[in-house]
C-alpha cells in the first residue's frame, strides 16, 4: 500500500510514513511556501508538505504514486526522467525555479546535486536523506554509483547553504540501511 492507501506503483517501495528526518526538519522551514519533492515516489513527503499548507511540486519518472493529488490545486505533478532528459524545473523564462523547501529521499544522481542545492530559495531549506557507502551489506542499493561517500552531502552544500544538521549512520527503520542525511538552509544575504 502506498501513502494514499492505494497499491504502490511498480518500482516504488511502499513506505507509508514520512521519513523521520524530513518530518523533523520541514517544520523549521517557513510554512505555507512552495515545496519540491524530487523523485517523489509515492508522494509521502509531498503529502507532508501539503498537510502543512505548502504548495508542492512533486517530480518523478513514474507519477502513478501521486496521481490522486492531480486534482489538488496546491499540487503540481511533473512526470520527468531526471537522469536522461532536460531539467524539468524551469520557469517561463527558462530559469531554474527555486523552492522554500526541497526534499529528496532515497535518490541519488550526482550530476543533479548542484541543481538541487541551487533550487533552495533564499531563506529556504534542503532536507536530503539517501543511502551511503556501507549499505551494500544490507542489500540494495549496493552499486557505489548510488551510495554517498563519507561527507558527500556536506561537500554538495559547502559554500552555498548553512548546515543545521548532518548524519551518516546505520539505521534500523524503516529497514536496516546506511544513510547520509542533511538539513541545510539558504540564509539570505544581510541587507
Amino acid at each position: 500500500m502506498g501513502d494514499s492507501g492505494k497499491q504502490a506503483p511498480e518500482g516504488h517501495q511502499a513506505v507509508l510514513a514520512p521519513s523521520a528526518w524530513v518530518a523533523r526538519f520541514v517544520p523549521a522551514a517557513a510554512a505555507g511556501g512552495t515545496g519540491l519533492d524530487l523523485a517523489c515516489g509515492g508522494g509521502r513527503h509531498a503529502r507532508l508538505l501539503l498537510d502543512r499548507g505548502w504548495r508542492v511540486t512533486a517530480v518523478d519518472r513514474d507519477v502513478r504514486g501521486v496521481a490522486d493529488l492531480r486534482d489538488d490545486p496546491r499540487a503540481e505533478i511533473l512526470e520527468a526522467d531526471l537522469e536522461g532528459a532536460p531539467w524539468p524545473l524551469l520557469d517561463d523564462g527558462g530559469r531554474d525555479r527555486s523552492f522554500g523547501a526541497v526534499v529528496v529521499t532515497n535518490y541519488l544522481w550526482r550530476p543533479l546535486l548542484p541543481r538541487i542545492v541551487a533550487a533552495v530559495a533564499p531563506g529556504g531549506m534542503l532536507v536530503y536523506e539517501t543511502f551511503a557507502r556501507g549499505n551494500e551489506r544490507f542489500g540494495r542499493p549496493s552499486n557505489p554509483d548510488f551510495l554517498l561517500a563519507d561527507g558527500e552531502l556536506l561537500d554538495a552544500v559547502r559554500g552555498r547553504l548553512a548546515v543545521l544538521a548532518y548524519e551518516c549512520l546505520e539505521v534500523a527503520e524503516p529497514k536496516p540501511a546506511m544513510v547520509q542525511r542533511i538539513a541545510a538552509v539558504n540564509r539570505p544575504a544581510a541587507a
